[in-house]
């Protein structure tokens, strides 16, 4: 019977020096292990794609890290055709093409495809950042410079509404004025501006080409800065008036060298650089520079 109760007060003692672990904490916030600890998560799974979408997409295709939904159609027509604009990446293809064709072919341009969306992207930003704000001393871009824009309610202008005084543009607005009021007061004076300055220009030109204009007319579009009719008719856009005098120049000459050579042939464009020899680069710069944005 002793060796019996011996052997309970034995199997109680190793019970009690057994070390006891200590009770979690109740309602207390787990602790973070270590950064060392941790698996590391792949860079994919933290940044999200770039994006590229077209409002009108129909489908869309990875190429190499972007997603790129773009709009796509059938058309008459023999190849896979492609255009990046301001909305993003269209699509035509024949009716004979197979979709996994299309991306195919997207894939084998995809270069090419993104460096363009992403400079359109690029440009959209410039145009936002741009936009101008219609209120007494907004900086509003003219020839290359800057005019700030003045509100003088007490200055009439002789009826004229605006006019340029050093680099100011004078309003004879209140200082309350809409911003709308102060954006058409504006525009009224560049359209004048923009017919004596084309005029000037014109009139410079024409002679140098062999040419001969017979009217003008003022635009407002927001995507073409001229045109011309074998008739001696010329249009162009007021905007202009935003950049630098040489780039109003390519237009003007551009323009009235559709009236030798009424197509972009080399032959126009060799006519068009006997009087403006670096058109190319004015050109680029007025694809990739766009006029500020007016509300």
């Amino acid at each position: 019977m002793r060796g019996l109760v011996q052997l309970a007060f034995d199997f109680f003692d190793a019970l009690e020096s057994k070390p006891k672990q200590a009770p979690a904490p109740i309602n207390q916030a787990p602790v973070a292990p270590e950064i060392g600890a941790i698996d590391p998560v792949p860079l994919p799974t933290l940044l999200a794609p770039t994006a590229f979408r077209h409002p009108r997409a129909r489908r869309e295709v990875l190429l190499g890290d972007a997603v790129v939904a773009y709009a796509f159609e059938r058309a008459r027509r023999r190849s896979i055709g492609f255009s990046v604009g301001p909305e993003g990446l269209s699509v035509r293809a024949p009716h004979w093409a197979t979709l996994s064709a299309v991306d195919a072919a997207l894939r084998e341009k995809s270069g090419w495809i993104l460096r363009k969306l992403q400079e359109s992207r690029e440009r959209q930003a410039r145009t936002e950042q741009g936009r101008i704000t219609w209120a007494d001393g907004a900086a509003l871009p003219y020839l290359g410079g800057t005019l700030r824009l003045a509100l003088d309610p007490a200055h009439r202008f002789a009826g004229k509404g605006a006019a340029r005084e050093g680099g100011q543009l004078a309003i004879a607005l209140p200082h309350n004025a809409a911003p709308a009021q102060i954006r058409d007061a504006v525009q009224a004076w560049l359209m004048r501006d923009a017919r004596r300055h084309f005029t000037e220009r014109l009139d410079h030109f024409a002679p140098l080409l062999g040419v001969r204009w017979t009217s003008l007319r003022l635009s407002n579009a927001n995507t073409r800065w001229g045109s011309a009719k074998a008739d001696g008719s010329i249009r162009l856009n007021w905007r202009l008036l935003h950049y630098r005098p040489a780039i109003i120049d390519y237009v003007v000459a551009h323009e009235l060298a559709h009236l030798r050579v009424m197509d972009h042939s080399p032959r126009f464009w060799d006519t068009v650089a006997t009087v403006v020899p670096d058109y190319a680069q004015l050109r680029d710069h007025l694809h990739d520079e766009p006029a500020p944005l007016w509300d």
